[in-house]
């Protein structure tokens, strides 16, 4: 078997130098390579100490994350011939020669673990370490749970892998992960010199060290306060209990005991389904990048220095924010210079929230800041390479502005428009430039959230395309390419979750019960709930446009425009379907009195009969059909890409994989028989199955098939 792995040696110390781009990543080969190097160098006598390193951007940047997707849908753990990560860590840790990692670029996941093995480690200021298993479902397996603790202490150690943060060189040596850090190309040389010093004194394996541990009554209060926050904030999965376990078992018992039960936690979580949910996703948004006749047609995206934000209201300052903290300069455009300073203002509080966090220096707040230059006119265009319009949401001031920068703009300057509701062809055929036009729909707050909808119409330009989607890479966004339709992807398949929420309020099921049925499913909250943080007023004016586009499988209870019209709009005015004070949402005895009212206006239907369990189903269930229209007619390129943005968009509960690796996991032919029977049971086309779950249901073709 060939290897990406290479052995050098020079005066007396080999440097082992893993090169398998693009992130040499520890597949099959690179374990078997790296097994034998270390055996080439631990059974050369002229070889003294051993150097471990990589080539490119990557020390190691994890484990092949294919192969763990096929080990958790059943393949086999062990390959005949190839070594166990574990065991290569052993005999690095365990050599009579001094080992030590040169560490550039990143070091996370099995790539750190193996680093952690060596006597000492050595990184460039730009290497970034971390333990990030626990976003894919899982714990670190090969010794991360027991000596990184033993390296920075079990508070960082605890926080570093719960939260699956990298860590920057800096704080790495700080913390005790890395002895130095020298420059990039002092890295391998001072690496090698490190081994002969280490030759000459004495040294300890990382799993033997206990003088960075805290003492066992506070290391104990770590964990259990640790704990406490995961049961409250993770209760519907169990991995990160699980990380918490293995790293007391090894305080309790010793490393080597400790090593023994993070390896069986850690088979334990990759045999989940969980783990299956979050790999799935994780290989999900690597397909969403990936766009047929763009991204494969040898484009070169141009990278903007300026891009001109029209609008600077919540969403248009969200926008210029995530734009000025990517490098990227803004010139805002606002109809007042009183306007333009309130989204200045906007904008620096965003910044300032980053600050008090602790992930961004007040300098550097400032420093982003600086990029922002206000205009009251259409003069600050000049050579952008972006316009991105977030004006307010009417058709003729869209159609107005569209003309004028279809005028101001030349051939290579790209028109974005937020809008979340209108046709973009429209904007698209004022602007007299329609290859120029397309939708970048952020969710709010734009800044905060990952997601962006990246809208082309069947006139888009693959350059303009491909200029969007290295824009919304560089602001650290996930894109997801969708074609035009009312609602786009997110807003669209999420249109049954509100009508069925309705629905079901108008046969007598408590609206606060949904909710409570949808957080126990694991939505971050339940719709009504989520009505009110959004607004009752941008609700029913949104659903009003989306119920005209799809009048065939419309529902609309009453219940929220009679709250607008009572003046309860959620959070902003105190009230809505929930009493808000001081930050808190409590249930409203006076809600009855509109429920009451909004089932009377629906014909006093009979109460439905309904477990708790059915609830989540009825309403995802009507998300996953919707899902499936857009999927046979094109709006979206994959169901795997669905998952994405209702995971991101809508915070569809991670671990379940998105909606429709979950409804997959039911099976098409439940799916459909149950639409079908409440269609029946309710008298209601909303619950009409669509063709292409029909079809899947008839074949027992899986739902993800396009994937």
């Amino acid at each position: 078997m060939t290897h990406p792995v290479e052995l050098e040696s020079h005066d007396g110390v080999a440097v082992i130098r893993i090169d398998s781009p693009p992130v040499n990543a520890l597949s099959a080969e690179v374990l078997v390579g790296l097994g034998e190097c270390l055996l080439a160098a631990l059974g050369d006598p002229a070889v003294a100490g051993i150097v471990l390193t990589g080539n490119g951007k990557s020390f190691v940047a994890g484990a092949d994350v294919t192969r763990l997707e096929k080990i958790a849908r059943g393949a086999p753990l062990d390959v005949a011939g190839v070594p166990r990560l574990p065991e290569l860590i052993a005999t690095l840790e365990g050599s009579s020669k001094p080992t030590v990692a040169a560490i550039e670029g990143f070091a996370l996941g099995g790539g750190l673990e193996l680093a952690l093995g060596c006597h000492a480690r050595v990184g460039s200021p730009l290497c970034r370490v971390g333990l990030p298993e626990l976003l894919l479902g899982l714990i670190p397996g090969a010794g991360g749970t027991q000596r990184l603790p033993r390296l920075t202490g079990v508070r960082a150690a605890s926080e570093m892998m719960l939260s699956s943060r990298q860590v920057k060189a800096e704080e790495a040596l700080r913390l005790g992960i890395l002895d130095e850090v020298v420059p990039s190309d002092e890295l391998v040389p001072r690496a090698a010199a490190l081994t002969r010093e280490l030759g000459r004194g004495p040294r300890r394996a990382v799993l033997d060290r206990t003088d960075r541990l805290e003492p066992e009554a506070e290391w104990r209060e770590i964990l259990a306060r640790a704990g406490r926050e995961v049961q409250k904030k993770q209760r519907h999965v169990t991995h990160p209990s699980a990380c918490l376990e293995a790293i007391e078992h090894g305080l309790v018992h010793g490393g080597s005991a400790g090593l023994e039960r993070e390896r069986e936690l850690f088979l334990e979580a990759l045999a989940s389904e969980p783990a299956r949910a979050l790999i799935h996703l994780f290989f999900a948004e690597r397909a969403a990048a990936k766009v047929p006749g763009v991204t494969d047609a040898g484009l070169s995206p141009r990278h903007p220095s300026r891009v001109v934000v029209i609008g600077g209201g919540t969403m248009g300052s969200g926008i210029a924010t995530a734009l000025l903290d990517a490098g990227v300069g803004v010139g805002l455009v606002e109809a007042s210079e009183a306007l333009g300073e309130a989204a200045r203002a906007r904008i620096r509080k965003n910044f300032a929230r980053s600050v008090e966090k602790g992930r961004l220096s007040a300098g550097a707040a400032e420093q982003r800041v600086a990029g922002l230059s206000l205009h009251t006119e259409l003069d600050a265009l000049g050579e952008a390479d972006f316009v991105i319009e977030a004006a307010s949401e009417e058709l003729g001031l869209k159609r107005q502005l569209f003309a004028e920068l279809g005028r101001r703009t030349g051939p290579d300057t790209w028109l974005a428009s937020n809008t979340s509701t209108i046709d973009l062809e429209l904007l698209a055929e004022a602007s007299g430039a329609p290859e120029r036009v397309l939708g970048l729909h952020f969710f709010s707050p734009a800044h905060v959230m990952k997601l962006v909808e990246v809208v082309r119409t069947p006139r888009t330009s693959a350059r303009a395309l491909s200029d969007a989607l290295a824009l919304c890479k560089r602001m650290k966004k996930t894109s997801v390419t969708v074609g035009n339709c009312t609602g786009f992807l997110v807003n669209r398949i999420f249109m049954p979750y509100s009508q069925l929420t309705g629905l079901l309020i108008d046969r007598g099921i408590d609206p606060y019960r949904i909710d409570r049925a949808l957080s126990e499913f694991g939505m971050p909250m339940g719709p009504s709930r989520m009505s009110d943080l959004a607004g009752l007023d941008v609700g029913v004016a949104a659903g009003a446009i989306l119920d005209a586009a799809y009048p065939t499988r419309a529902y609309r209870s009453a219940l929220r425009r009679l709250l607008v019209e009572a003046g309860r709009l959620g959070e902003k005015t105190g009230a809505g379907h929930y009493r808000h004070e001081s930050g808190r949402a409590e249930e409203d005895p006076e809600l009855a009195a509109f429920v009451a009212r909004a089932r009377e206006l629906a014909g006093s239907p009979a109460k439905a009969a309904l477990a708790d369990a059915e609830i989540p189903r009825i309403l995802l269930f009507g998300v996953v059909n919707e899902a499936c229209r857009a999927l046979e007619e094109g709006i979206v390129l994959r169901p795997s890409d669905i998952d994405v943005a209702a995971n991101l968009g809508m915070g569809f509960p991670a671990f379940r994989g998105g909606p429709m690796r979950w409804a997959d996991g039911i099976g098409a032919a439940a799916v459909h028989a149950a639409l079908v029977e409440w269609r029946d049971r309710f008298a209601q086309p909303i619950f009409e199955p669509a063709p292409y779950l029909a079809e899947c249901a008839r074949t027992g073709a899986s739902l993800l098939t396009r994937c």
